[in-house]
C-alpha cells in the first residue's frame, strides 16, 4: 500500500463526510467509489475485508468502516480523523436544524434541498451495488450466499447478526471440509500493517466512555437528565446491530413514554433530518438528546442545555465505535494468514452484497413510497409498498439522476448539485401546482 500524504487524506475524509447521504448503503457506496475506484488507496479485497468486520459490530457500520480505513492508511490519527470527519458534517447539520426546529418550526426550503439529494443517492447506491456485485460475486457459491442473505433479511426479516455470522460459519466449515477447494471462498493474504499505539487508543476510548458514565452518575445523580442521556444512549451504542433502524422504535418509545423527552410524532421529524443529512442515521439520537436537554436540562427551556444534551449524546454514542475498531482491527488484519478464518470473512463478503442490496431496496421503498405495508405471517417479514403512495416528483428526479449516472457518466458533485437544485425547485413550485 503506497504512502499517502496525511493532508490529502484529510481532504478526502472531509469530502466523504460532506457527501455521506443515503444511510449505510449510500455511505458504503460513496467510500468504495472514492477510496477504491477514484484514489486507489485500497484494493477491493482489503476494502471488503474491513467492511466484513464492521458489519459484525454494534453501531453504524459505515462510520466504523471509515475509522478502519483511516487506521489502515495512517494509524490511530488516521482512524480518529476519518471517523470524526465522517460524522462531523451531519452532526453539525442536525444541530443547526434542531435549533431551527425549536425556534422556527418550518424547514421547508431545507427539506427541498435534501429531497433532491435523496434522489441522487438512490442512483449512486444502485451504481455501487452493481459494481461491488460484479467484482465480488464470482464463481457459484458467492452469488448463492448473497442471494440467501438478501432473502433472509428482506423476505423473512431474520436478525442481521445471525445472517452475517451464519455466512461466516458456512465459509469456515467449507474451508475445513473441503481444503482442496482453495480460492472458492478464500481471500488473498495481505501484509499486516503494524500500527503503533492502537491498543493504547482502545484503552483510552474505553476509559473515557466509562469515566463519562461514572462521572455523571457521581456528580449529578441517576435522576438528572444528562445522566439519563449518558446511560440510555450508551446502552443504545451496544445493541444497534444491523444499523439504527433496529432500535429506533425503542428509542422513540422510551423517549416519549418513559422519559417524556419528546412529543408523539417528533421522532419522525428527527428521523427526517437524519435521513436527509450526511452521516449515520443513528445521528437521530442527537435530536432526541437535544430535545431532552432543551426541556429537562434546566427549569426553563434552554438552547444551551439542549446543545449540551446533543453533544453528550454524540459523545457516548460514538466513543464505543472507535473502541471497537482500535481494539479489534489489528487482530482482524492478522486473520488474513489463517485460511479457514479468511474463508469465513470471504463468505461474509458475499453475504454483505446481499446486505447492501437489502439496505438499498429498503431505502428506495421508504424514499419513493409514503406508505409501506409489512406482511408478518407464515414466517414472512416482508415490506410491500402501496402503489397509490408513490412520490412521483421524487421518482422523476431519481430517474433523471439515473440517466445522469449511467448514461451521461456524470461525476458525483455535479450530480448532487443538479438534483439538489431540482429538489428546491419542486419545493417552491409544489404549493402552486397543488
Amino acid at each position: 500500500m503506497a504512502q499517502i500524504p496525511f493532508h490529502e487524506a484529510i481532504v478526502i475524509w472531509w469530502r466523504i463526510g460532506l457527501l455521506s447521504f443515503g444511510g449505510p448503503a449510500g455511505q458504503i457506496a460513496l467510500m468504495h467509489r472514492i477510496i477504491v475506484e477514484e484514489k486507489g488507496w485500497l484494493d477491493e479485497a482489503r476494502f471488503l475485508h474491513a467492511l466484513n468486520y464492521c458489519m459484525l459490530l454494534p453501531g453504524p457500520e459505515a462510520q466504523q468502516l471509515a475509522t478502519y480505513v483511516g487506521w489502515l492508511l495512517h494509524g490511530v490519527r488516521g482512524g480518529l480523523i476519518a471517523g470524526l470527519l465522517f460524522i462531523l458534517p451531519g452532526a453539525a447539520a442536525i444541530l443547526a436544524l434542531s435549533w431551527l426546529y425549536v425556534l422556527l418550526g418550518d424547514l421547508t426550503l431545507v427539506e427541498g434541498l435534501f429531497f433532491g439529494l435523496k434522489a441522487a443517492v438512490l442512483a449512486i447506491v444502485v451504481q455501487a451495488l452493481l459494481r461491488i456485485a460484479a467484482r465480488t460475486l464470482r464463481g457459484t457459491v458467492k452469488p448463492l450466499l448473497a442471494a440467501a442473505a438478501f432473502i433472509a433479511l428482506f423476505v423473512f426479516g431474520l436478525a442481521f447478526p445471525l445472517v452475517v455470522i451464519g455466512a461466516g460459519l458456512l465459509g469456515y466449515l467449507g474451508a475445513r471440509l473441503f481444503p482442496a477447494n482453495d480460492g472458492v471462498l478464500h481471500t488473498a493474504e495481505m501484509i499486516v500493517q503494524v500500527r503503533p499505539g492502537t491498543r493504547t487508543a482502545a484503552i483510552i476510548c474505553m476509559l473515557l466512555w466509562a469515566g463519562t458514565l461514572l462521572g455523571f452518575h457521581g456528580l449529578l445523580g441517576s435522576e438528572n437528565v444528562f445522566t439519563q442521556i449518558a446511560s440510555f444512549f450508551s446502552k443504545m451504542a451496544l445493541i444497534t446491530f444491523g444499523g439504527a433502524y433496529a432500535v429506533l422504535t425503542y428509542v422513540a418509545q422510551q423517549g416519549v413514554e418513559h422519559y417524556h423527552w419528546l412529543q408523539p410524532g417528533e421522532m419522525l421529524d428527527g428521523l427526517a433530518m437524519a435521513e436527509t443529512t450526511p452521516g449515520p442515521l443513528i445521528l437521530v439520537t442527537q435530536f432526541v438528546g437535544f430535545l431532552a436537554g432543551y426541556r429537562e436540562g434546566l427549569p426553563q427551556p434552554s438552547l444551551l442545555a439542549a446543545t449540551a444534551g446533543a453533544l453528550l449524546t454524540l459523545w457516548v454514542t460514538f466513543l464505543p465505535c472507535f473502541f471497537w475498531i482500535f481494539a479489534g482491527a489489528p487482530y482482524v488484519e492478522k486473520l488474513r494468514g489463517h485460511r479457514a478464518l479468511s474463508a469465513a470473512l470471504a463468505a461474509i463478503t458475499a453475504a454483505v452484497v446481499g446486505v447492501i442490496a437489502n439496505l438499498a431496496l429498503w431505502f428506495a421503498l421508504n424514499a419513493l413510497f409514503a406508505e409501506n405495508h409489512r406482511i408478518t405471517r407464515h414466517g414472512l417479514d416482508l415490506l410491500i409498498p402501496q402503489p397509490a403512495s408513490l412520490d412521483l416528483p421524487l421518482l422523476g428526479i431519481t430517474l433523471a439522476a439515473c440517466v445522469m449516472t449511467f448514461v451521461l457518466k456524470m461525476r458525483m458533485l455535479p450530480l448532487l448539485g443538479i438534483c439538489a437544485a431540482l429538489g428546491i425547485g419542486w419545493t417552491l413550485l409544489a404549493p402552486a401546482v397543488g
